[in-house]
């Protein structure tokens, strides 16, 4: 961490305690349904061997454990200290939003429709180009991973109603 970020405040942005404990829970709830899953499924070991959770089951075990060290180090630390800045915080949304929004529409649109958007929405939005660049550069980007994907390598990706009204 640089010099800047260990003498900024807590008010600053988000804390690293407070990110330590955010991951420590996430990993927590993680072990516990990685746990739960595999207790439904048969964790123990039988005439034959293990069945089928046994591993998984261990596995779900050493990372609650883990999660559990995280979460106490980072409650007995004094950590004041930024993780991010709430501007740093916001450049991270800015990918992270739109990313997000294309992958749900990629189950609406298909893959390429969705793909071309997002090309020429970022590109738009992010990088200021002309509106007709950013379309013909995201229509010609998924024109050619149809053709490649599609007609050559015959690996079928998921398709919207475009695809479907053009007998894909």
């Amino acid at each position: 961490m640089d010099s800047q970020q260990e003498t900024a405040h807590a008010g600053a942005g988000i804390s690293v305690k407070t990110v330590e404990l955010a991951v420590a829970l996430c990993l927590l709830a993680g072990a516990l349904v990685v746990i739960w899953s595999n207790h439904g499924i048969g964790a123990g070991w039988a005439p034959d061997g293990p069945e089928a959770g046994y591993f998984p089951m261990r596995v779900g075990l050493i990372i609650l454990v883990c999660s559990a060290l995280v979460g106490v180090q980072a409650l007995r630390a004094d950590r004041t200290a930024v993780f991010a800045t709430w501007q740093q915080l916001r450049q991270v949304g800015v990918i992270l939003v739109p990313l997000t929004v294309y992958v749900g529409l990629i189950g609406l649109l298909g893959i390429y429709v969705a793909s071309a958007a997002f090309i020429a929405g970022f590109m738009v939005w992010v990088g200021k180009a002309a509106w007709w660049k950013a379309a013909l550069t995201g229509v010609g980007i998924n024109a050619l991973l149809f053709w490649i994907f599609e007609l050559q390598f015959r690996v079928p990706l998921p398709k919207g109603p475009l695809e479907a009204a053009l007998g894909y």
